[in-house]
């Protein structure tokens, strides 16, 4: 017998022992099968579904309302390839209208990277409202088989599609590098679809259903418990005048360029029209867009491209304001100087030619346009004897005309605008060699030609400046995010340009006044009751006949409205694009036109074709 008492303790111990650990299972078991419910439901995942809710992406009004864009509903069809057993495949096929190889290239595609058979993805995308109801009677037949509910753009009035800018399904890099996103979502590709992305879109919502044998849906788990609503996007409250813009877009069919109107006292743009443009209508759904988007694409008129933002044009004659602003400010020229223009510039054996023979003053020399004069001006602002060397001349002329925009990014809430082009002193030394070239040598930068560009936006951006007298705000779309209309504080922020002084502003302006008077090179286009101030401009095109260009704000004083438009090979500024220009300040202005006879004509002229619908000839 063993009568060693340490013998007695350890029984007590290791007994004690036992009862904790069967004390401890107890718990656990307890706890998973009756207080955290999580377990459960991974235990039974074969009669759980994780659905997506997917918000409905924000709406956008324009500034007086109404809808830009709305939504529609429409239906993904999505599949888990693992779930895939006896699924009736050939009902499937006929519901979809796909044949049984179709079926199978998608059935492999969901099974490969960044798919896998255990991942849901989609199957079917965009299914109309009768495809998914027809769907949904048969749904029991389709296991592994399982629609959402999405939603797709609508646009009221199929007009604005370059500023709007579509939505498309994201790409493989953009899953990899946002989490936020998965195969199969959609994303903001242009406009301010893409701008305002993260405000458009949303937050997904998450449901977790219960289904029985047959895969019908027969209720929530928990009564929606652990379900996640989604959140609609926000909606966005464009600066976009929807009649303006219309009418604008009425008035350049049948012509290539752009026209940007924006109120110089907010830098809201009012309208931004690339011509020709398309119906946004045609890139609704996936299927639409890959129908459409090749013909549009190979259109040789090139539709697709954003001309107000990325086309790069000579402004002309119109970059004569800038001149005459800087050259005020550098002392090389006042109200009162004149040049003499013998048909054109004399020291270059009057080149570049000028329309007349004349010896004006600052005003009338804006007012007529006259070539010799702002040949002098950029001459004798970059020869000055301060100056040690030519190209410090230069190089100060072209950071002041920097400061107006031309050469920079404006920062807009557009995405891929283009800079424009301001040559760099580099590019010259490359072109004619370091200290060989001089204020004669490029005399054409002047009157707004060479290797000089703007992009329209920047254009209607420097009538801007004028009309506030040396200052502007970020030209932007949209004017208010949200139920709240927050906007970014930048967009209210003044930016001045190198030229501040009053006095040279109103000598520009009498100027630019003038245009529209007798003798201007704007008279014919002249707003009945409205006081307006505009310049002309004919950039000359290496590739064909000039390009037309207007820049205007009105009224005078307390301006509500700068606009710039430029038509490809169209000639002379004051023949079309003065008096598409004139025409919507007057709409704009006052909601009419006063001048039926000009607004037919400028309907019916298809500079394009070379046709003109009212007297039905060509050319």
């Amino acid at each position: 017998m063993n009568t060693n008492p340490h013998l007695g303790d350890r029984k007590f111990i290791i007994g004690g022992f036992f009862v904790l650990i069967v004390f401890v299972y107890i718990f656990r078991l307890f706890y998973i099968q009756v207080i955290d419910k999580s377990y459960t439901l991974k235990a039974q995942q074969n009669a759980f579904q994780y659905l997506v809710d997917y918000p409905q992406r924000g709406v956008i009004y324009d500034r007086k309302g109404k809808y830009m864009v709305k939504n529609e509903p429409s239906y993904d069809l999505m599949v888990t390839p693992k779930l895939v057993k006896g699924c009736d495949t050939m009902a499937l096929c006929q519901t979809l209208d796909i044949t049984k190889e179709e079926f199978l290239r998608r059935i492999k595609k969901a099974c490969q990277a960044p798919n896998s058979p255990r991942k849901q993805s989609v199957f079917e995308k965009q299914m109309s409202s009768q495809r998914y109801a027809t769907l949904q009677e048969k749904l029991y037949l389709f296991k592994g088989f399982y629609p959402v509910s999405r939603s797709v753009r609508k646009y009221p009035k199929p007009i604005a599609a370059h500023l709007l800018g579509y939505v498309g399904e994201v790409n493989k890099a953009i899953t990899e590098k946002d989490t936020m996103y998965r195969d199969g979502d959609y994303i903001g590709i242009s406009g301010l679809e893409k701008s305002y992305e993260t405000e458009l879109r949303g937050v997904k919502g998450e449901r977790i259903i219960i289904k029985n044998v047959h895969n019908k849906e027969i209720g929530s788990y928990m009564d929606g418990q652990y379900d996640r609503a989604a959140i609609m996007g926000k909606p966005l409250y464009a600066t976009i005048d929807m009649e303006l813009q219309e009418y604008g877009e009425k008035l350049m069919k049948g012509k290539k360029g752009a026209i940007v109107a924006i109120d110089p006292s907010t830098g809201e743009v009012l309208c931004i029209i690339s011509a020709p443009s398309y119906d946004p209508n045609l890139f609704i759904g996936s299927k639409e867009r890959a129908k459409n988007y090749p013909v549009l694409n190979t259109d040789s008129t090139l539709p697709l491209i954003n001309r107000a933002l990325q086309g790069m044009y000579p402004p002309g004659s119109t970059f004569k304001l800038i001149d005459a602003l800087i050259g005020q400010d550098e002392g090389v020229i006042n109200r009162d100087t004149r040049y003499h223009c013998s048909g054109g510039y004399p020291p270059m054996g009057n080149k570049p030619k000028c329309h007349g023979v004349h010896t004006l003053d600052l005003v009338n020399a804006v007012a007529q346009s006259c070539n010799a004069y702002f040949s002098y001006t950029f001459h004798d602002i970059t020869s000055q004897n301060k100056f040690p060397m030519y190209v410090d001349g230069y190089n100060n002329w072209r950071n002041k005309v920097m400061t107006f925009g031309p050469g920079t990014h404006l920062g807009t809430d557009l995405p891929y605008d283009k800079p424009g082009n301001v040559p760099s002193a580099g590019y010259y030394d490359k072109v004619f060699g370091k200290g060989r070239w001089f204020g004669n040598t490029i005399v054409s930068l002047g009157i707004g030609q060479a290797e000089l560009t703007l992009v329209p936006l920047q254009m209607a951006n420097v009538v801007a400046i004028i009309a506030n007298h040396g200052y502007y705000y970020v030209p932007h779309s949209i004017r208010g995010i949200g139920t709240d209309k927050h906007l970014d504080k930048k967009y209210k922020e003044k930016h001045y340009v190198a030229v501040t002084k009053e006095e040279y502003y109103t000598n520009v302006i009498d100027g630019m006044q003038k245009c529209f008077e007798p003798g201007g090179t704007g008279y014919y286009s002249r707003i009945p009751g409205i006081v307006a101030c505009g310049k002309t401009g004919t950039a000359e095109n290496p590739h064909g006949k000039s390009h037309a260009v207007f820049m205007c704000f009105a009224p005078r004083e307390n301006p509500k409205i700068a606009i710039a438009c430029i038509i490809e090979n169209a000639g002379f500024g004051g023949t079309w694009a003065a008096p598409i220009v004139s025409l919507m300040v007057e709409k704009y202005l006052t909601g009419k036109v006063t001048r039926p006879e000009l607004e037919k004509k400028m309907e019916a002229v298809d500079l394009i074709h070379g046709k003109n619908l009212l007297t039905k000839e060509f050319h």
